[in-house]
């Protein structure tokens, strides 16, 4: 039974190297719904751990790993390849040197997200200060802000959309805003709350609702505008309630580590 949580997270990371190959290969939305799934995994092995109690080191060193995968590799692959849609591949034809500064700096840009990624993993590991809070986003949150784009676009027949998937400059720029996002200070929300009630929630209150509401008004259009309301509801909890300060800790997402004090 104590084995069960890595099992878990061993199927995030199967999941994310699937993703990766299939981003590779060019199929974006598969690609985008295997991180889906990976991202359900990472949910369960936490679930697993904390019901079985089944904490080990080797739970914590896996599921970052995992993490950097599925949250950071994958989605990074995804806009290499949108990035290649777009303004050609850098492996192609007479390479990177005929290719022209804006596909090199498009291309480059999305190299930086698994680095971020690997540094925001390494620093949540060490760091006391994220039991109630994240600092930063974390890497399925940098996750769901690639593949909530790739998926609308497909299947929101969304000409706006398309068009920014098919921007080498929004690429870029998008690619190192969620970057750097992962790396920042900046207070979000731990999504795992202790309780139903409003009194120190008010920020999961909040995103709920905006949510459904985007939902109700725009569909599936409405997904890439997840993280940007992620980020709004948690500086309102923030600094308009203070969540942050009086909520009850949330039980670490992790499997690999109980939770912190």
């Amino acid at each position: 039974m104590k084995h069960i949580p890595n099992f878990i997270t061993s199927l995030n990371l199967a999941s994310g190297f699937i993703a990766v190959i299939l981003a590779a290969n060019g199929d974006l939305t598969a690609a985008s719904w295997l991180i889906v799934a990976a991202m359900i995994f990472d949910f369960c092995d936490g679930f697993s751990a904390r019901l079985l109690k089944a904490y080990s080191d080797i739970g914590k060193e896996l599921d970052s790993l995992a993490d950097i995968v599925s949250f950071g590799v994958a989605p990074a692959v995804i806009l290499f390849r949108l990035a290649d849609n777009s303004c050609g591949s850098l492996f192609s034809g007479q390479g990177i040197l005929a290719a022209g500064a804006l596909p090199v700096v498009s291309h480059l840009a999305v190299v930086i997200m698994p680095v971020f990624a690997g540094l925001r993993l390494a620093v949540f590991n060490i760091d006391s200060t994220q039991s109630v809070s994240f600092k930063g986003l974390p890497t399925p949150a940098n996750a769901i802000g690639v593949i909530s784009l790739v998926l609308s676009a497909s299947y929101s027949e969304s000409d706006f959309l398309r068009s920014l998937t098919g921007s080498p400059v929004f690429i870029a720029i998008y690619s190192l805003l969620l970057s750097v996002l992962m790396v920042t200070r900046i207070p979000l929300l731990s999504l795992k709350a202790k309780n139903l009630g409003i009194r120190g929630n008010e920020g999961r209150y909040i995103l709920i609702a905006l949510v459904i509401i985007s939902a109700i008004v725009l569909g599936i259009k409405a997904a890439p505008l997840i993280i940007p309301l992620y980020i709004i509801s948690s500086l309102i909890a923030g600094y308009g309630f203070g969540s942050f300060a009086k909520g009850d800790p949330p039980e670490n997402s992790s499997h690999n580590k109980p939770v912190r004090p």
